[in-house]
């Protein structure tokens, strides 16, 4: 289905084939119609399935740009996700004259941000915290408020925000539209979408299941590190993402793999905002190859081209794996998802069994002496 399919400006129509989109995804299909006869939608879409067009897009058909007033607030997980999320809208709002997309988040300094939010802005993408904060600071209004979004919900509320988040509703005018997008629809996000909204449609779109074109594999392992260099080496990758549960694990992997010549970078929250940039910006230029990532800050981290996600710590839950796994695999392409695991942990990874997923040997993988990974690409951030 093509977007000149949809009651949308030539303007935007025009923008939306100079940037190569022609043909809308699944949840843009379904769910863009529906965000533009103003109806509140649930949809559950894993990450890269194109939602942020897909509402992005319906902000900003519906925007007044000559008031000059908050009409769209979305609300993100993270610094990196709200950061992705505006620069798309940015991109999206190309032809249409002075929209001024503002990010507020937690990390940055708060007085520049008062300054912008003194010469108005029409959509703001921010996370529930700072949100929370201008909000009770007067600094930020949302009486005009139309359209509120909920991106990775799950993730949110996942992190602790439903407080924020339900305390942020009461900010807003009565009449409004509601979006909640999520990767995974747990009772806890139902609980929250039926709160939040009125009559919305739900949406589950075929590509919210993990397991698609994705190969997944467990080994239960001894020594998680050797094992770590053993996939690293048998299979012919450009870049990985390997999760940790906790930062300090995070810290120690990085370091243990650049001891074995392996470049490989951690990123965790603990990091200055500064900090986290530079190792993003590495990662996504293939400027080291390796990433060691806790959930949460990788959360908003977009690779078009993932090769390869490794599970170094079960995750807790299986909706974590699903957000984990789904980074690699995408577009089409195919993906490939490892998980390590001890023996004390055989009761929980039979939660996973199932025709899709294999439970492997480590031991029928290769010893490759001699095994490094350099980056193709030097990155100077200034």
């Amino acid at each position: 289905m093509k977007f000149e399919t949809l009651n949308l400006s030539q303007d935007m129509l025009n923008n939306l084939e100079e940037i190569g989109y022609v043909k809308m995804t699944e949840v843009q299909a379904r769910a863009l119609p529906l965000i533009l006869e103003d109806k509140d939608v649930v949809a559950q879409a894993k990450t890269g399935s194109g939602k942020t067009a897909a509402f992005g897009i319906g902000l900003l058909e519906k925007l007044n740009v000559k008031k000059f007033q908050p009409q769209s607030l979305v609300l993100c997980p993270t610094r990196e996700l709200a950061d992705q999320v505006a620069k798309e809208i940015r991109l999206l709002a190309r032809a249409t004259h002075n929209v001024k997309v503002l990010t507020l988040c937690g990390g940055a300094a708060f007085g520049p941000q008062l300054d912008s939010l003194r010469h108005g802005a029409h959509i703001v993408v921010g996370t529930c915290g700072r949100i929370l904060k201008h909000l009770k600071k007067d600094s930020l209004s949302l009486k005009e408020l139309d359209i509120l979004v909920l991106d990775e919900a799950d993730r949110m509320l996942d992190m602790g925000f439903s407080d924020e988040i339900n305390e942020i509703f009461t900010f807003c005018k009565k009449r409004k539209q509601t979006l909640l997008f999520s990767a995974t629809y747990t009772d806890e996000v139902k609980d929250i979408a039926n709160s939040l909204t009125n009559e919305a449609v739900f949406i589950k779109t075929e590509s919210s299941e993990a397991t698609n074109k994705i190969k997944e594999r467990f080994y239960e392992v001894g020594d998680k590190f050797t094992a770590i260099i053993k996939i690293l080496s048998n299979f012919e990758l450009e870049n990985a993402i390997i999760f940790t549960n906790t930062k300090v694990e995070a810290d120690e992997l990085a370091q243990k793999l650049q001891n074995a010549k392996i470049d490989a970078l951690a990123i965790h929250g603990d990091m200055e905002q500064y900090d986290r940039n530079d190792v993003l910006v590495q990662f996504a230029n293939k400027s080291c190859p390796i990433l060691i990532a806790t959930d949460v800050a990788a959360r908003g981290l977009d690779i078009k081209e993932l090769s390869m996600v490794i599970n170094y710590d079960l995750p807790h839950t299986k909706e974590i794996y699903t957000h984990r796994i789904g980074r690699t695999g995408r577009a089409g392409c195919d993906g490939l998802a490892f998980t390590t695991f001890g023996g004390f942990q055989r009761d929980k990874v039979d939660e996973y069994k199932d025709g899709t997923r294999e439970f492997g040997d480590i031991n029928e993988l290769r010893n490759i002496e001699g095994f490094t990974m350099k980056p193709k690409f030097f990155t100077l951030v200034i």
